[in-house]
């Protein structure tokens, strides 16, 4: 996004009560050139901004809704997996996520995140990239080396809905 987009977006997040630099995520659309949606999460609900940002003469446009957690619609978050590649897919006011490997797992983090804010809990982050626990079936502990990857890695971070400060995207890459 330009800065002079963000000029336009940054005031209307703030006024629909994200914080300053809230973590966001923006569904390009089929022309991106000229319009697309930024999803963010808030206490009260899913702040959906239209951004249209080619109009002759006016400059960027901003349309923003909040959308309390009990109507936000939301589909199921699914993922396929074949010869190590994850092809996944989330449904969220509309807009269908869908990403391949590094993005279904940033979607995956986006999607357990509005999930987590719509149940009013705080939002723990997956473990990612963790090898399988050793098993169970080998002498000499494998449980005990098995129960410790499962304690150390419930624990996550416990940090906010808005609280990484990144905006992601579903922008096909070119």
């Amino acid at each position: 996004m330009t800065p002079k987009v963000l000029d336009v977006l940054e005031p209307v997040l703030l006024t629909m009560g994200t914080g300053p630099d809230p973590e966001c995520w923006v569904a390009w659309g089929d022309d991106p050139s000229m319009r697309y949606t930024v999803l963010a999460a808030t206490a009260p609900g899913l702040v959906v901004v239209h951004m249209r940002v080619n109009q002759p003469g006016e400059g960027p446009r901003a349309a923003a809704k909040l959308v309390r957690w009990p109507r936000v619609q939301f589909g199921e978050l699914a993922v396929e997996t074949q010869a190590g590649r994850r092809l996944l897919s989330f449904q969220v006011e509309g807009q269908i996520l869908r990403g391949v490997d590094a993005e279904a797992e940033r979607i995956s983090t986006f999607a357990l995140e509005l999930l987590a804010a719509s149940e009013g809990r705080p939002f723990i982050p997956p473990a990612r990239g963790r090898k399988r626990a050793a098993s169970a079936s080998r002498a000499g502990g494998g449980a005990k080396r098995t129960a410790r990857t499962a304690s150390t890695t419930a624990r996550g971070t416990g940090r906010g809905v808005a609280g990484s400060r990144s905006t992601r995207s579903s922008r096909p890459s070119s």
